[in-house]
């Protein structure tokens, strides 16, 4: 597709897509995002897609917002950052609603938006070695735009410490916790992906886009519902993202120095 971008689809319809921004370890910017949108949505039309795995290239699965993207952006209107949020929440509830089972292939660390897509995934089994953070709060930033798809993940008891901590948590938890369905060893990984696309496959494809609107209505979540939530959560990305706290974290990150609020 691009050079942002590897996908493929085998005999069997399942299309791989993998991130493929490993110098900065498949962070997002616009582009990605863009292109990760597009990719989702032309999967879902794809009558001859039967599954979709996502994972990412090199030794990471993806460290959520690129620093650089996000440096631009913090020069930027509050408006602006408003409509940048509005491309990620998305590209998140594009890949969440997909008519077709999703495979999250967790290969390496996930951060932030990271997690996010994770989430958004109906299955994910990831590498041991894997590590896991939901880091906005260092920033001075919230984790706005993934919170309805990593909330019912990890329940809201969880995400309220692991919002709040910021704290790097491995693999195994991950699994307890819920945001990973399994942990294996890393020269296991595409075998135990291969095992749960194998066990979807044998599905009827109609009754799999089915059960997946099931388990949203059951919850009183509809795609139009997480269009709104989506405004909710973007407006508030923004606005913390052009505050002085926002603008302070940033910078700090960026100037490897402790923000004012840390002694």
């Amino acid at each position: 597709m691009t050079e942002l971008l590897k996908q493929s689809i085998d005999g069997r319809g399942v299309a791989t897509v993998t991130m493929n921004r490993p110098g900065v370890h498949n962070a997002f910017n616009a582009e990605l995002i863009s292109t990760l949108t597009r990719a989702f949505e032309r999967l879902g039309e794809d009558e001859s897609v039967r599954a979709v795995v996502l994972t990412g290239e090199g030794p990471s699965f993806s460290a959520g917002a690129d620093l650089n993207w996000m440096r631009d952006m913090a020069k930027t209107s509050e408006k602006a950052n408003l409509e940048d949020a509005r491309h990620l929440a998305r590209m998140l509830r594009t890949l969440n609603h997909l008519d077709k089972p999703t495979v999250a292939r967790v290969n390496g660390a996930a951060f932030g938006g990271g997690v996010g897509l994770i989430a958004c995934c109906d299955i994910a089994i990831g590498a041991i070695g894997a590590r896991f953070g939901l880091t906005e709060v260092k920033l001075g930033l919230v984790p706005a735009t993934i919170a309805p798809y990593v909330m019912p993940a990890i329940g809201p008891r969880q995400a309220r410490r692991l919002f709040l901590s910021a704290e790097i948590f491995g693999a195994e938890q991950a699994e307890r916790l819920g945001l990973l369905h399994e942990a294996v060893p890393e020269d296991e990984l595409d075998e135990a992906v291969e095992r749960q696309v194998g066990f979807v496959l044998k599905n009827g494809p109609a009754a799999l886009a089915a059960a997946k609107r099931l388990v949203g209505t059951v919850r009183a979540w509809s795609e139009d519902e997480q269009a709104q939530l989506d405004e909710i959560t973007s407006e508030l990305i923004a606005r913390l993202r052009v505050s002085d706290e926002g603008q302070e974290g940033l910078a700090a990150f960026l100037e490897k120095r402790k923000p004012s609020w840390r002694d």
